[in-house]
């Protein structure tokens, strides 16, 4: 069925222009000024008022389905991403059983088939099991339309498993998304950054040499190896140089940050709804990811999305799990800070950080941009409206949030995925209805 999105403006060329937007369930048909509906069975969305962006695009979302989901289901971190205006994810493979065999990740997509809103793809495992002893038959599950692995948040321990693992990867064409963490710097019960801070709490610290010694470790082996490799939620300082030195000795390298780095500090944490792993660090250390997004040491931004149930996060600040839920609150909380009040970034350049940037490194096609020919992927969002962060409103299972009570400057209204209207505000509900 055809449909026209009509009277919004779309971001074209770093603005906001009226246009309308002609499309079926399978593509962008075509944009002009004024759009005519071709007959009674064309619909037409009045999109009054709104802006119209691209469907972001997030590399980093634990759904915990199969085998947690107390936590999440791909039912509700599908929903909760189309309610952040996210049409493609790529879920995180520490599931149970893990996606480290051709059966497992044909089961997962099958279930995705059946119960996702969203575009949701799953990674492989780059060990099996993320045990990190055996590499995974990454050309099997190529075979099966999935070239993007990761052992999640465990660091590959032993450099000689990663460069084997590294060389089977680049036989086999598929890319490395990781997570490097070297325990020998980590102690037990550590929950956040090494600071005057967490000493005044007694909590204990995380240093930046946990990320980035084994960081540079994979960078050299992907540079001499040759191997695609993506690195997952920079927090330091250490690490952006790392990657900018790789990248000036051309290494086929990329990284992404996460919407907490770039906002929050560690003289921020106030309890378990504030951990998370990497931790918060400094505020040379935020500055050094803002900046390094800017001069592009850093590629894009993902949200490391990670829903917990409310008793697990109250167990204390040792006990308690990382991580935060992120998918509702990533667009409204940046645009907030940086678009809309510090006028430290254009609307385009957000919106390219958390669509066509991350689609394109992850080779995806047609995807993260409004433009005839591409996917009929759609955020409509309210720019003139303010809104209160309240997790109880979340549809994620997770409401582990630091962020509530926080007030962002744009609402979205409505997400569409393949053409159909996967989301939509209470508020616009009932005004169409």
């Amino acid at each position: 069925m055809k449909a026209i999105l009509k009277n919004g403006k779309i971001l074209q060329n770093d603005t906001l222009q009226k246009a309308d937007i002609l499309f079926d369930e399978e593509q962008i048909l075509k944009i002009d000024e004024n759009i005519i509906a071709e007959d009674e069975n064309t619909k037409v969305i009045d999109a009054s008022g709104l802006g119209i962006l691209p469907g972001l695009v997030d590399t980093h979302v634990h759904l915990r389905d199969p085998g947690y989901t107390h936590k999440e289901t791909l039912a509700t971190g599908s929903a909760a991403a189309a309610h952040g205006g996210f049409t493609t994810i790529f879920a995180m493979p520490n599931t149970k059983p893990f996606p480290s065999t051709p059966e497992a990740v044909k089961t997962m997509l099958e279930c995705v088939d059946q119960e996702a809103l969203v575009r949701v793809i799953p990674f492989a495992t780059i060990t099996v099991n993320e045990a990190g002893q055996k590499p995974t038959d990454y050309a099997a599950i190529k075979e099966l339309g999935i070239s993007w692995f990761s052992d999640d948040g465990v660091g590959v321990a032993s450099s000689d498993v990663m460069e084997e693992a590294m060389k089977q990867a680049k036989a086999a064409d598929v890319m490395f998304s990781c997570h490097t963490e070297d325990m020998n710097f980590r102690r037990p019960a550590a929950s956040v950054h090494t600071s005057k801070w967490a000493d005044q709490n007694g909590w204990i610290g995380i240093p930046s040499q946990t990320e980035s010694e084994q960081l540079i470790r994979d960078l050299k082996l992907a540079r001499e190896i040759g191997l695609k490799y993506h690195a997952d939620h920079i927090s330091a300082k250490e690490s952006v140089e790392a990657l900018h030195q790789a990248k000036q000795e051309g290494a086929d390298v990329s990284a992404e940050v996460t919407v907490h780095h770039l906002l929050l500090e560690d003289h921020d944490v106030r309890g378990p709804n504030w951990k998370m792993n990497p931790p918060l660090r400094s505020h040379e250390d935020r500055m050094a990811l803002i900046e390094g997004l800017e001069n592009g040491d850093l590629d894009f931004i993902a949200n490391d999305h990670a829903p917990h149930a409310k008793e697990e996060k109250e167990r204390g600040m040792e006990k308690a799990p990382f991580g935060i839920v992120a998918l509702e609150t990533a667009f409204p909380l940046l645009y907030t800070e940086f678009v809309s009040r510090q006028k430290r970034w254009s609307l385009g350049q957000l919106v390219n950080w958390m669509s066509a940037a991350p689609a394109r490194r992850f080779g995806l096609e047609r995807t993260g941009e409004i433009k005839e020919g591409y996917r009929p992927d759609f955020v409509l969002v309210n720019f003139d409206k303010q809104e209160v962060i309240d997790p109880d409103q979340f549809l994620s299972k997770g409401k582990n949030t630091p962020f509530g009570g926080w007030i962002t400057d744009c609402v979205i209204e409505e997400t569409l995925c393949n053409g159909k209207t996967v989301y939509q505000s209470k508020e616009r509900k009932a005004k169409h209805e």
